[in-house]
């Protein structure tokens, strides 16, 4: 008995040991989101706690959400300027900064969330992100996707372009500016912000991400329209690294660093897709107040001319933006041929 009292001593002392190791490297990051807000907030969390294992706890990362540093979307500038280490948010609302940032997160009608990490890891689409944050002193890695997103809560059914006319929407991105162009008013609204704003009619209309974290935001008790995607087929999410703190490390901790994001972004994309899942099946049977509807194809077809001039203005802005899009539209060519004969086929061929 009293080996075996002795045995669990030691091998609770190794354990508190192990787990009490003091961090020889210890990283601020901030990101965009409230605290504990679910797969975007929670998932940096996850990602401090994986790179703490994998590094024996030899390196601790200090973790601020929006409540604590008051800036949603100050990201680019703490990690630019060396404020915070590691940034975490979407590469979109950085294009003040920078207009290239926009490419990164998503592209109205382009590729699937599949297509799209294919380009970024396989296709340059990574190295394209560095060479663009890399002028501002930061380098980049993929924290997530959520896959197709739905095309927004809106408080009255669109029937036709006309209904666009002046509608105020909080939509981001490219999204946003392809909106502009069919006559609505687009705004970029904070997480915490979005549900008052919609019911005090600030805005008209809001696109947030989809089923997995839609419906705890309660959009569907003022705005019963809930229209399917089209701006943003895999929106992805971004660790922002200050290049000149990456450089001082030793290169097995920056390994770390990037691996744990590389498997975050994984656990978070999963994860995503799970939430939506069985949140689809909750608001089907819990809540038949939601009208859910596709866009008429008019104003299909008036989305799809804008979004062709955008690209067009975009493509002669500068020759960053012309070698990004002319990446993705080589990418796509080849990607989405493969994904019409096998995952387009397959779909087909179970729904007859």
């Amino acid at each position: 008995m009293k080996n075996l009292i002795k045995s669990a001593l030691c091998i609770f002392a190794m354990s508190f040991a192990v787990n009490t190791v003091a961090a020889e490297y210890t990283l601020k990051l901030a990101h965009t989101w409230p605290k504990g807000f679910p797969i975007f907030g929670t998932s940096v969390d996850d990602y401090a706690k994986l790179v703490s294992e994998m590094s024996g706890g030899k390196i601790e990362i200090k973790v601020d959400s929006r409540n604590k540093h008051k800036s949603a979307f100050g990201i680019f500038d703490f990690v630019k300027s060396g404020q915070y280490d590691i940034g975490q948010s979407a590469s979109y609302y950085y294009g003040g900064k920078d207009p290239d940032t926009l490419f990164f997160t998503t592209m109205p009608f382009g590729m699937t969330a599949e297509e799209q990490y294919a380009w970024f890891y396989h296709g340059g689409g990574l190295e394209l992100a560095n060479e663009v944050y890399g002028k501002h002193g930061i380098e980049v890695m993929l924290a997530g996707n959520t896959g197709v997103q739905m095309g927004g809560w809106f408080r009255k059914e669109i029937k036709s372009v006309a209904d666009l006319k002046g509608l105020k929407m909080r939509i981001p991105g490219f999204g946003g500016k392809v909106m502009a162009g069919v006559g609505a008013t687009p705004t970029n609204l904070p997480a915490g912000e979005l549900y008052q704003a919609l019911e005090r009619g600030t805005i008209d209309a809001l696109e947030w991400v989809g089923p997995s974290l839609d419906l705890r935001m309660g959009f569907h008790k003022v705005a019963p329209y809930y229209y399917t995607g089209w701006h943003e087929p895999a929106t992805e999410l971004m660790y922002f690294f200050n290049e000149k703190k990456m450089a001082s490390l030793p290169k097995w901790v920056s390994s770390v660093l990037k691996n744990a994001a590389k498997l975050t972004a994984y656990n978070m994309t999963v994860l995503s897709n799970h939430e939506s899942g069985k949140n689809w099946s909750t608001m089907l049977s819990e809540y038949p107040n939601i009208k859910v509807k596709e866009f008429p194809q008019s104003v299909l077809t008036a989305l799809k001319k804008s979004n062709a001039d955008l690209i067009a203005k975009e493509y002669a802005r500068s020759p960053m933006a012309k070698k990004i899009i002319d990446s993705q539209a080589d990418y796509l060519k080849r990607a989405r041929a493969y994904t019409e004969i096998s995952l387009q086929s397959y779909l087909n061929t179970v729904a007859n």
